[in-house]
């Protein structure tokens, strides 16, 4: 923004709340509502009246080529279709607190601090604000919606429920400030027989309380109304530290609102709603910043395309992007055209997901990258639906979870994604980047030790996929039986048994010696000797042991070297095993540096865990 971009003058503050009250000044759609308990409200009077500063107020003029939805500040009643001059973009919480206790005439509606619905009117004490001793704040009064209050044994200890009530009790209504003329000639009789001393208060009371508000000016720093939408969100969030972070689906929601379109409707009755059904669960998670996200991929690859076809320069064609700027940069048009593309885009996802052996979002192994997913199955279309395809496709998807590459800051590898991978289906362009990039190291999975990580979901995943049964039933653990709460990932030689014979957890606790298994089946295991356990599995499943060798080696473990009970053989091959299907669907070659000789000690791994813990959030 340039210099001219704004200007910084001063305004009175009854002139703002004048404007606040026949609609000259109103709020984007976008500000929240008010909140401010009844003490703020307290202290926020007790500083005007002392002619302390209570901070600016920022506005933005109408007018321009960015509209926004806009309502009344809370309290105000303009007449209908009332447009507004200037939208207020911080000062909201001030303004409609001094405007509903000074302005409105009204009782007002707040809360206490414990965030209780109250209502009342707001009162100065007349004896407390002349004294010098007492502190202003504790000369204003919050007085009942009836303006009497009673002791918690219900009698009366001060009643203002007339102004000749008032007169007596020398308590000065606020909603008053601004035109006191009768209250003061009321006061004025009512004390003239009765005490012409307490009479005389009202003129020291108007000269240090009552003329503040009217003298009273607010530094206003005012937009201009050609002001980018960028920069009103950006300013919007500087000036809003204390409040909730402004998102871009709720600026967006304001400003297509201005073109009588409801974006927050459209999300929970077109777009969620579409994928309601049981074999969409793993959508539930998908956010409306999400499904903006992928609507402005697909936007911006299509402004990037249309540049192209018109001869733009190679240097000056515009990127391909879903960061914050280019999400507030889509327009109404864009947002309708690709945003129907997109709900098939997410539908496509899931059930490349299914095939993928990702059912539920507790294993799903990052929901970011359903964003790039979307976008890419939206654009591709059919070309996406070949065998050829959907191969390069896993394949992306699986180096994007072993490469753990969507942990951090994704934007611009989505960015990439969109194009590479699309193209690459298509067979226009080469290896994505992202598949360039993936590498995984074998002693990964020593650090694999719990589900905050994508890479442990992903191994899951990939057990599932290699037609992993039940141990005891055989029943392969797909859709409708890991969908069942009670399964998880266990322990294949216990943890209790490794206890006793002091191996080191740094290997019994990672991916390599865990696998899914049922409840039942692992209360079986217990914490014997896999040697032990064998057989009462083959017991309980009425079965001989060779069946339940065979269920065991569908989650690629080695029966033979569990019935030895040989820990370091079994976890050589189930690291060799597990290896060999992260390299088959990642389409690398990962060569085993046999770097599990050097165990990371407890700390380490616990200092890993957490990072990747908060990573997951």
């Amino acid at each position: 923004m340039t210099d001219e971009a704004f200007s910084i003058d001063k305004r009175t503050l009854h002139d703002l709340l004048r404007q606040v009250e026949d609609g000259r000044a109103q709020l984007p759609e976008f500000q929240r509502g008010w909140v401010w308990p009844h003490p703020n409200i307290t202290a926020l009077l007790a500083s005007v009246s002392q002619g302390f500063p209570v901070g600016t107020v920022m506005t933005l003029q109408s007018g321009g080529d960015v509209r926004f939805k806009h309502r009344p500040i809370e309290g105000a009643t303009p007449k209908p279709g009332a447009e507004p001059e200037t939208l207020v973009l911080d000062g909201q919480q001030r303004l409609t607190s001094l405007f509903q206790s000074i302005m409105l005439n009204e009782p007002v509606v707040t809360q206490d601090v414990r965030k209780h619905r109250v209502t009342g009117w707001f009162y100065a004490d007349m004896r407390a604000v002349l004294d010098e001793h007492t502190d202003r704040e504790d000369a204003i009064r919050f007085l009942p919606q009836d303006k009497i209050v009673k002791n918690f044994h219900g009698e009366v200890t001060k009643d203002c429920s007339t102004r000749e009530k008032e007169y007596a009790e020398l308590l000065f209504p606020l909603s008053a400030v601004f035109d006191s003329y009768d209250w003061r000639t009321g006061f004025e009789e009512y004390w003239w027989d009765r005490d012409k001393e307490t009479q005389r208060l009202w003129g020291r009371f108007e000269k240090i309380f009552v003329r503040n508000f009217d003298r009273y000016h607010v530094p206003v720093i005012s937009l201009g109304k050609n002001t980018a939408r960028q920069a009103v969100c950006q300013v919007f969030e500087n000036v809003n530290t204390g409040g909730v972070s402004l998102t871009v689906f709720e600026l967006l929601t304001a400003t297509f609102a201005a073109d009588e379109f409801d974006l927050r409707r459209h999300w929970d009755k077109e777009v969620k709603a579409s994928w309601q059904a049981p074999e969409y669960r793993i959508l539930k998670d998908v956010s409306n910043t999400d499904f903006l996200q992928s609507v402005t991929l697909l936007a911006t690859a299509a402004r990037r395309e249309d540049a192209v076809a018109r001869g733009v320069a190679e240097e000056r064609l515009p990127r391909v992007g879903c960061k914050r700027k280019d999400m507030l940069e889509l327009q109404l048009d864009e947002y309708e055209r690709f945003a129907p593309l997109v709900v098939q885009g997410f539908k496509h996802a899931a059930k490349f997901l299914h095939q993928q052996f990702v059912f539920d979002t507790r294993f799903l192994p990052y929901g970011t990258q359903l964003i790039p997913l979307a976008a890419i199955l939206a654009l591709a279309g059919d070309d996406a639906q070949s065998a050829g395809a959907q191969h390069k496709l896993a394949r992306w998807y699986w180096c994007g979870v072993f490469g753990e590459l969507y942990g951090g800051s994704t934007e611009t590898r989505f960015s990439h994604d969109l194009p590479d991978v699309v193209g690459w289906i298509r067979g226009t362009a080469g290896e994505p980047r992202t598949v360039g990039a993936a590498e995984f190291a074998p002693s990964r999975l020593l650090t694999l030790r719990t589900r905050n990580s994508a890479a442990y979901k992903g191994i899951y995943a990939l057990l599932l996929k290699a037609g992993a049964m039940d141990w005891r039933t055989g029943e392969k653990a797909e859709i409708t039986g890991y969908f069942d709460e009670s399964i998880d990932i266990h322990h294949i030689f216990p943890k209790v048994w490794c206890q006793g014979q002091d191996e080191d957890p740094g290997r019994y606790n990672s991916i390599i010696n865990k696998t899914p298994l049922t409840a039942r089946t692992n209360r079986i295991i217990g914490g014997s000797a896999p040697s032990d356990y064998l057989v009462k599995l083959a017991k309980s499943a009425e079965s001989t042991p060779e069946v339940v060798h065979g269920h065991i080696r569908s989650h690629l473990v080695a029966p033979e070297l569990m019935a030895l009970d040989d820990f370091a053989a079994f976890f050589a091959a189930r690291k060799a095993s597990l290896l060999a299907r992260v390299s088959a669907e990642m389409g690398k070659v990962i060569v085993d540096d046999g770097a599990d000789a050097a165990v990371l000690d407890e700390s380490d791994v616990e200092a890993l865990e957490a990072a990747e813990l908060a990573e997951a959030f």
